[in-house]
């Protein structure tokens, strides 16, 4: 095996919103490295693609289900994942409601609000939080969080007024975090730009246009560019890195 192969070796794993996207890039990806994973999702069919995808790679893969718009449902992630091996080294909270395709794409504003701030914010802040206090009982840790480029900068219409609400309280929550958990457990966030994913693979000529005008790097970002930013930062190479928002966009400055 390759040093890339085995980084990240005996390294015990959890990646919410693991069955689509970023989150299974990633789940792949740590799984690559020698990684042990927790593969999380709401769907057990969507779940088991990605262990079968995993499977076979010489680390230890499962798989636990939760909605997490339910609190019930996320604490007894949480404390289940944590039981499954004995404890987790690394809480990849990547889990996010997608307003943007399929049915949830026609809910009012209203309910594509409420929906982002259950899954992406209260979500995120209450399970990052009871994993971060396990973490630090069990002797340190790493969490790494979503964020988005643009919601430091800003986005004209709907979604990006809303994605930047909420990814914003993400970000700043990812900081102060790091600060309650330092100095044994180690919390950074991503935040990536125009990532090709499932509504990117049909965006319409204009806003194709777009992605390509405002990333300096000229091209979509792809989903495995944010999952190896992830890996890196469960690793021992940013073992001085907390409280950090890394910014996977390309070079794009708004």
């Amino acid at each position: 095996m390759s040093a890339a192969e085995t980084s990240l070796r005996g390294l015990r794993c959890a990646v919410l919103g693991a069955t689509s996207g970023i989150g299974r890039a990633t789940a792949v990806a740590l799984a690559r490295a020698g990684a042990d994973v927790i593969v999380h999702g709401r769907r057990l069919d969507a779940a088991m693609d990605v262990v079968r995808e995993i499977e076979g790679r010489g680390a230890r893969v499962a798989s636990i289900l939760a909605d997490l718009r339910s609190r019930e449902q996320g604490d007894r992630l949480v404390a289940n994942a944590w039981k499954l091996w004995g404890g987790l080294d690394a809480w990849i909270h990547f889990a996010g409601a997608d307003v943007l395709t399929g049915d949830a794409a026609k809910l009012s504003f209203d309910d594509k609000l409420d929906l982002l701030w259950e899954v992406d914010v209260v979500a995120a802040i209450r399970l990052c939080r009871d994993v971060g206090r396990r973490m630090v009982e069990g002797g340190g840790g790493s969490i790494v969080t979503m964020g988005w480029d643009q919601a430091e900068t800003g986005m004209e219409g709907d979604s990006g007024e809303s994605f930047a609400a909420v990814k914003g309280a993400v970000m700043a929550f990812t900081r102060s975090l790091a600060m309650s958990l330092a100095p044994s457990v180690r919390v950074n966030g991503v935040a990536p730009g125009w990532i090709r994913t499932a509504w990117g693979e049909g965006a319409p000529k204009e806003w194709q246009e777009r992605v390509l005008r405002e990333t300096p790097l000229r091209r979509w970002g792809e989903a495995e560019d944010v999952a190896r930013a992830a890996a890196f930062l469960v690793g021992p190479q940013s073992s001085f890195l907390t409280g950090q928002i890394v910014r996977v966009n390309g070079g794009a400055v708004r």
